[in-house]
């Protein structure tokens, strides 16, 4: 008989293993709690797990992170173990992410399908071996020059991610969105996830990993400024970074992307990605704390 309940340290790794079976959509469960654990004292990137068992096994899973991200990988007993983590977690929901479909019932399961939205859609996901890689020309021939973002980066990254949050997921610009940025993109640069595009020394791109898993890089906040574009500055800034990924180890990469951004999905295929499932991404205008 399956039950479901929220995990304790003593489950990581019964958790992590039902992961391993979905590695496409769990990057950021399996990424979280290899880098934390999964037991929730409210400090990034840590979160409040919940899962169904059958038996010792885990079945389905779920968190609700530090930022107030509910994230999912639930084939089974999802509108159970969402509202579960919902009402054992020390915050409300500002997002949801994960299979397409498991998000919908999931904002069924939680009576958030008529909340205002700042981003709300269906998004490709895309799978790259590393190994297959499509490297562009000017990268090759250094005509362009990938690096690694530094300090002395950071006033223009904070620039480009204020400018990507209110492009890419609408939200409103302001000092609260300034001071979001900001720690993100210090975090990104002392962890060495940040990467920039250089042409003859000027900055004209950005990308950046969301998660690592040892195997897998999970690629985000690609940004090139709207006067830069169609000169191929995002695809050869992905390209770098997963350059230097897959000689750390990495073997593969995973994205995802709106469908109806063309031009970013031209620019993941051109590096040799495969759509390889449908996922989602609904980000909410006010935290959300469902009447459960």
């Amino acid at each position: 008989m399956e039950t479901v309940r929220v995990l304790e340290a003593a489950d990581q790794e019964a958790l992590m293993r039902f992961l391993e079976t979905h590695p496409d959509t769990t990057m950021f469960l399996r990424g979280n709690a290899m880098q934390a654990g999964v037991v929730d004292h409210g400090v990034r990137p840590q979160g409040t797990y919940v899962a169904a068992f059958d038996g010792d096994a885990v079945v389905a899973a779920a968190g609700l992170f530090w930022n107030g991200a509910l994230i999912m990988e639930a084939p089974t007993r999802l509108p159970e173990i969402v509202r579960t983590a919902v009402r054992a977690a020390p915050r409300g929901v500002t997002g949801l992410l994960g299979a397409h479909a498991q998000v919908q019932e999931a904002r069924g399961a939680l009576g958030l399908e008529n909340v205002a939205t700042g981003h709300d859609g269906r998004e490709p996901l895309f799978r790259l071996e590393l190994d297959r890689l499509k490297v562009p020309p000017a990268l090759e021939d250094g005509t362009l020059a990938c690096r690694r973002a530094e300090p002395r980066d950071l006033e223009t990254m904070v620039v480009w991610g204020r400018a990507y949050h209110v492009e890419a997921l609408n939200e409103d610009d302001g000092p609260e969105l300034e001071v979001r940025v900001r720690e993100n993109m210090e975090t990104r640069i002392a962890r060495g996830r940040g990467w920039v595009l250089a042409r003859d020394d000027e900055l004209v791109a950005t990308t950046a990993f969301n998660t690592t898993t040892p195997d897998c890089v999970q690629v985000g906040g690609v940004y090139t400024p709207p006067e830069l574009r169609a000169n191929g500055y995002a695809r050869a800034a992905v390209a770098g970074s997963l350059l230097d990924a897959r000689a750390e180890g990495h073997v593969r990469s995973i994205l995802f992307t709106p469908e109806d951004n063309l031009a970013a999905q031209a620019c993941y295929l051109g590096l040799g990605y495969e759509i390889v499932g449908d996922y989602a991404l609904v980000t909410f205008r006010d935290e959300q704390h469902p009447a459960l």
